[in-house]
């Protein structure tokens, strides 16, 4: 063979050999057990003593556990129910109390226990002799309106003052008409050891005197029927509050006519 047919068959050779090996490469890498065991890994020098399982998840399903409906039922017979005990009061006898009346002291009240149905006078001073009207010349006049608990006070048709007033109780002061026949600043009322400023006396009653006068002073000091003003209270005179009553003193002249109606 020449060299010229050598040349010429070697690269025909290689190009065949070229083919051959991609077809070859093409196969084993398309397989992959041909791959695989073309490209295993190196054996180990020991023994695998464990291997991988893929094990599936078990699905649990819950089964409701069934009573029998007898056995339930006895249950529930067979259980005991204790009532509550419901207590019962027990009748406890306990004494009526005694009931004790209630006393209010009240002015009138206690003027009403001492002597009932008697005009009664605070201040006592001897009877004239000639107990007729005083002669009065003046144009001064006092009404006292005993339905009214009030006291009018004129100077000729001229109304100059007008006060609360309080008269006796139980209708103890005397109606009609009246002249003022004393003036003492302080009088003493010995029936009931009190005092009775700016006295004005007006008429006699059994040898004593009934008048004019401002709320009683006790011996301690207090004032006698305080807050009782406008209502019947005394014992038969005409009481007026402390200013009022020395008001109408200085006012008053002896002689004065005083008429006292319903």
């Amino acid at each position: 063979m020449s060299t010229t047919g050598r040349i010429r068959i070697l690269p025909a050779l290689m190009l065949f050999t070229i083919i051959i090996g991609i077809g070859f490469a093409l196969f084993f890498f398309a397989t992959p057990r041909a791959g695989a065991a073309m490209f295993a890994a190196s054996t180990p020098t020991h023994a695998n003593n464990w291997a991988y399982v893929e094990i599936p998840k078990a699905m649990g399903t819950v089964t409701p556990i069934a009573f029998p409906t007898q056995i339930v039922q006895e249950s529930f017979a067979n259980q005991i129910v204790v009532p509550k005990p419901t207590q019962t009061p027990t009748a406890t006898f306990t004494p009526s109390p005694t009931l004790e009346p209630t006393f209010t002291e009240t002015p009138g009240t206690l003027a009403m226990e001492v002597i009932e149905n008697t005009p009664t006078a605070e201040y006592v001073a001897p009877e004239p002799a000639d107990p007729s009207a005083p002669s009065y010349g003046g144009v001064k006049y006092i009404l006292v309106d005993i339905s009214e608990q009030h006291m009018y006070v004129y100077e000729g048709d001229t109304l100059v003052y007008s006060f609360v007033a309080s008269t006796g109780m139980n209708n103890a002061t005397r109606t009609g008409l009246f002249y003022v026949q004393s003036k003492i600043p302080n009088a003493y009322g010995a029936t009931w050891n009190i005092w009775m400023p700016s006295w004005l006396g007006i008429y006699w009653s059994a040898g004593l005197e009934n008048g004019i006068h401002a709320l009683p002073i006790l011996p301690n000091g207090a004032t006698l029927w305080a807050g009782y003003l406008g209502s019947p209270i005394s014992y038969g005179c005409v009481v007026l509050s402390s200013y009022d009553a020395q008001v109408l003193y200085n006012w008053a002249e002896i002689g004065t006519p005083v008429e006292i109606r319903w």
